[in-house]
């Protein structure tokens, strides 16, 4: 196992914090940005929901894949898979504010015990997405940084939580999608 120099540990750790709070804080004061308030003339991006919705089922899809290439000991196929699987989340979070910047929230209209299935859905979608940025960059720098033993250890919870997000982004669209106005 490599020697990691306390002073590059701090880094990571001064990082992992600051991301770890900032990207919800900005995403949540984002998400109540409405451009055309501040008198942008834009359109709304309502072709943008099934766009992130399909990258959070390519999400799941790649974080299944790199488990499987892991597991058959193909490091380098799964480091690859896991960078693509960080970018796929980066590019949906993009999308996500993108969208909410310049469309209403799209209301559910659903009755009854489906109404409450959804919010279910929706509540632990929102938690863990804001759970798992701190566990994806841990895993991740524990990786980087070679401690491999640790990073296997972490990687057991992160992959379920990591893997529901992304599904349950996917649930939540199908859901409210017939919902959003044209």
């Amino acid at each position: 196992m490599s020697s990691i120099p306390a002073n590059t540990k701090t880094k990571y750790k001064i990082w992992i914090i600051l991301l770890s709070i900032v990207i919800p804080v900005v995403v949540a004061v984002l998400f109540s940005v409405k451009l055309k308030d501040l008198g942008f003339d834009v359109e709304p991006l309502t072709f943008l929901p099934p766009i992130y919705a399909s990258i959070n089922g390519l999400t799941a899809l790649v974080l299944i894949i790199a488990v499987v290439a892991i597991k058959k000991g193909n490091r380098k196929l799964h480091e690859r898979l896991m960078k693509f699987a960080i970018l796929l989340s980066v590019l949906f979070l993009v999308m996500y504010v993108a969208y909410h910047m310049t469309s209403d929230s799209t209301a559910f209209g659903g009755n009854g015990a489906i109404r409450y299935i959804y919010f279910f859905i929706l509540i632990t979608h929102i938690i863990l997405s804001i759970v798992i940025i701190p566990l994806v960059l841990i895993t991740y720098v524990r990786a980087l940084t070679e401690r491999f033993d640790k990073h296997k250890k972490l990687a057991k919870i992160t992959f379920p939580i990591w893997l529901y997000v992304a599904i349950t982004g996917v649930i939540v669209y199908i859901m409210i999608s017939p919902y959003y106005i044209q």
